[in-house]
C-alpha cells in the first residue's frame, strides 16, 4: 500500500472547486461524464461510469471533502482527503490518498494529475 500528497493550483475560489468535486451536474461539465454524486454522509459516488467508486465520509463547505474508494479485494480503507485553501490566485487544492494499492499506484497518481485536478484546472482556465 502507498500514500500519495500534493497540493494543486487551481484559478477557481475554493467555492467553484468544492462545486466541482460535489455537484453532479458540475461534475459532468467538467468530465463529460453522468456522475451519480451527494454531500450526504454517508453516500456513495460514481463517477466516470463506474472507474472510481467509493462512500463519502465528510464534508465542510468550500473547505474539505473526505472519501472512501473501493478498490477489488482491497481490506485496508483507501481515505481521500481533499482541503481547500483560498490563495491570491485561486485556491490551493492540498490531496491525499492513503492506501492506494501497489499495482494502482501509478494510475491513481496520473489520473489525479491529469485526469482529475488537470481537467478541474483546464474547465476554469476557460473562465
Amino acid at each position: 500500500m502507498k500514500d500519495y500528497k500534493k497540493y494543486y493550483h487551481i484559478s477557481a475560489s475554493p467555492q467553484d472547486i468544492y462545486a466541482a468535486i460535489t455537484n453532479p451536474a458540475t461534475i459532468q461539465l467538467w468530465t463529460g461524464e453522468a456522475a451519480e454524486m451527494s454531500t450526504e454522509v454517508g453516500s456513495e459516488f460514481s463517477l466516470w461510469e463506474g472507474s472510481i467508486v467509493g462512500r463519502n465520509l465528510e464534508f465542510d463547505e468550500g473547505k474539505k471533502i473526505v472519501q472512501q474508494w473501493y478498490f477489488d479485494g482491497q481490506e485496508e480503507q483507501s481515505i481521500v482527503t481533499i482541503k481547500l485553501h483560498p490563495d491570491k490566485h485561486g485556491t490551493s487544492v492540498e490531496l491525499r490518498h492513503i492506501n492506494i494499492p501497489d499495482e494502482a499506484y501509478n494510475d491513481i497518481v496520473e489520473g489525479w494529475n491529469n485526469v482529475y485536478f488537470g481537467s478541474i484546472a483546464e474547465f476554469y482556465e476557460g473562465f
